[in-house]
């Protein structure tokens, strides 16, 4: 027995299939749910772990130093300043899909680091008040690098084009339609 099949839709494609702006929503979700991950991490682990590493401190600071120089040379090459060399397409793509992913990662580590700085705010020992300074910088170096990766999304988008620059034929469309 055969199922009958409907017509394929006619018009446009849905835009569900297109990639948006990175949602605050989102960010902010994943950032809550790791904090929440992390104070019940550190609240039973917490005797038997080492001191906290600044090392992932650095390499978020410098993810997010690095992103916000991209952002200002892509965004310079997009609108074609003088002196900037024009932009490779692909390029953008990789750094837009770059910077979703460093946002999304970077909310979680903040959402982490909150965790561990809120709950080693509330222990009162000598292993706790050492461990503040760098859960603060983790904190401090992943919100640097969520808005780094926001600020790249954002410099990689194509500026509008006034009505007289838009190609003849496209003209002709809108007022056909």
């Amino acid at each position: 027995m055969t199922v009958p099949q409907s017509p394929p839709p006619r018009g446009p494609a849905p835009d569900r299939d297109r990639m948006g702006p990175t949602r605050p929503a989102t960010l902010l979700v994943a950032g809550l749910a790791a904090a929440a991950l992390a104070w019940l991490l550190i609240s039973f682990l917490y005797g038997s772990l080492p001191d906290l590493p600044w090392l992932p401190v650095v390499t978020l600071a410098g993810l997010a130093v690095l992103e916000a120089y991209a952002a200002v040379n892509t965004r310079g090459r997009i609108e074609r300043r003088p002196g900037r060399d024009p932009v490779n397409p692909l390029l953008v793509a990789r750094f837009v899909v770059l910077a979703k992913a460093s946002a999304l990662a970077g909310a979680i580590f903040a959402g982490f680091y909150a965790g561990l700085a809120g709950w080693l705010f509330v222990e009162s020992t000598r292993a706790a008040t050492e461990d503040r300074p760098a859960a603060l910088g983790g904190l401090v170096a992943s919100l640097a690098l969520v808005a780094a990766a926001l600020w790249l999304e954002r410099s990689c988008r194509v500026p509008e084009r006034p009505d007289d620059e838009r190609e003849p034929d496209d003209r002709e469309n809108r007022r056909i339609h």
